[in-house]
């Protein structure tokens, strides 16, 4: 191959998350390796093959890292690891081989918001003195009366943004859980430390990075905290890092925010390689309800030319609840009267529930919601177990309901462990209409 054959060919991998079709899962949902009823990554290499089967050709994996798991995971107590459920950083290294040996791309999670209150950084922050370095990781207050035109977005569990410690004799900052204290990025040793992570991952071979949460990073006073200009200049610090020293790599954004505000984090093509396209989701569902295409050709137009180098990220569903956040009151109400007419299935300002459920296994609705995902603009996102009309459980807490282990099989617990079924990380579905039987 010429020199500039190969340069070409470079250039062109360089995009490859354009060309990406993903496959989302949670590594303790998939399948179980070693019957403890927990899934790890042992049973997710032993299922590569079923994942390239599908024809996708990237995976993104659910935060597998030391943690309490008060948030499935979103609560990191160590960054550089692996919780001992899933097995061990060798098994995980072990897994990114065993995907790129078969042309599988890997994304995992850059959790950079907040951590768990677990986390050694914060421990050492509340037994620490006000101002000190340890101290000056997390946001701080002496009165919870701070930001007061900032959201609650957990609006269903939590009453306030702000959380009183009592080692600290303070109050701390928290956009998510009490149990998740926000990171102070207004503290330069914050991003030397999320770098230091961020090369951890793309040491151990990672594809790309999913920035949780981006749009909460910094607080300032007299604002709404979200998609502030200081934030933007941390990820140019980031994609910088990036770019100087790994190649072929990504960052995905996200932003559950409006089109014109989620353009910001590609930057000039030098913030996030991709981003989500939040308000495009709920309004396929809108379409397809009202048989009528203008919910999404409405979006379409509001939604901004983006740089070259970037790409929009569309999905159906996912780990969270179907986010009602970007529509109207009016659409919103329309759309939980519709797809959530069960109260049990509504959610902080959402619905949690899976695919096939959200359109009562009409499987003409589920490929046609699925022809509209692979023909929109942008890098389609498949979430495990959507792909065989899996249904969910709203009877379970918060949002595991739609994080239930994957059904192999008519098989024990539905082919996914031969443990006892008391024992499982959550229990299988096992309703008449849905369930494995």
């Amino acid at each position: 191959m010429s020199a500039r054959s190969v340069a070409t060919a470079s250039a062109q991998d360089a995009y490859w998350y354009k060309d990406a079709v993903i496959y989302q899962l949670h590594v303790k949902s998939f399948f179980d390796g070693n019957d403890d009823g927990i899934g790890d990554f042992a049973g997710l290499i032993a299922k590569l093959d079923y994942i390239k089967d599908l024809g996708v050709n990237t995976i993104w994996l659910l935060p597998f890292y030391p943690s309490p798991r008060k948030d499935d995971g979103y609560d990191i107590a160590a960054y550089e690891g692996v919780h001992e459920d899933y097995g061990s950083m060798e098994d995980a290294r072990r897994f990114i081989d065993e995907a790129h040996a078969r042309g599988l791309r890997v994304i995992t999670e850059l959790v950079i918001n907040h951590t768990s209150d677990q986390h050694p950084w914060f421990q050492r922050a509340r037994s620490a003195p006000p101002g000190s370095p340890e101290r000056e990781f997390y946001v701080w207050s002496d009165t919870d009366v701070k930001y007061t035109d900032t959201r609650i977005i957990f609006l269903d569990t939590e009453k306030s943004n702000w959380a009183w410690d009592p080692v600290a004799n303070a109050y701390y900052w928290h956009r998510f859980y009490s149990h998740q204290p926000d990171l102070n990025f207004d503290n330069p040793a914050v991003l030397t430390a999320v770098l230091s992570v961020m090369r951890y991952w793309l040491e151990a071979g990672v594809d790309g990075l999913r920035l949780d949460a981006v749009p909460y990073l910094i607080e300032r006073e007299g604002t709404n905290n979200e998609n502030l200009p200081e934030t933007h200049a941390i990820l140019k610090k980031i994609r910088a890092e990036l770019d100087a020293h790994y190649s072929d790599r990504l960052l995905l954004a996200e932003a559950n925010q409006w089109p014109e505000d989620v353009q910001h984090y590609f930057g000039d093509g030098d913030e996030c390689h991709m981003a989500f396209h939040f308000p495009l989701m709920p309004r396929m569902y809108m379409a397809v309800a009202q048989e009528d295409r203008f919910p999404i050709t409405d979006i379409l137009r509001q939604t901004p030319d983006i740089p070259a180098n970037c790409q929009w990220a569309i999905f159906l569903r996912n780990h969270d609840e179907l986010t009602l956040e970007m529509v109207t009151d009016r659409e919103r109400d329309y759309l939980w009267d519709t797809y959530a007419a069960d109260r049990r299935a509504r959610l902080n300002l959402g619905i949690r529930r899976r695919l096939a459920p959200l359109v009562q296994r009409d499987r003409r609705r589920v490929e046609l919601l699925n022809s509209l995902l692979l023909s929109m603009p942008g890098t389609p996102v498949i979430y495990y177990g959507d792909e065989i009309g899996m249904g969910d459980n709203i009877h379970l807490g918060d949002r595991d309901g739609v994080r239930t282990p994957m059904q192999w099989s008519v098989d024990r617990n539905g082919g996914f462990s031969r443990a006892d079924p008391a024992s499982m990380v959550l229990p299988p579905i096992m309703d008449p209409l849905y369930g494995f039987q």
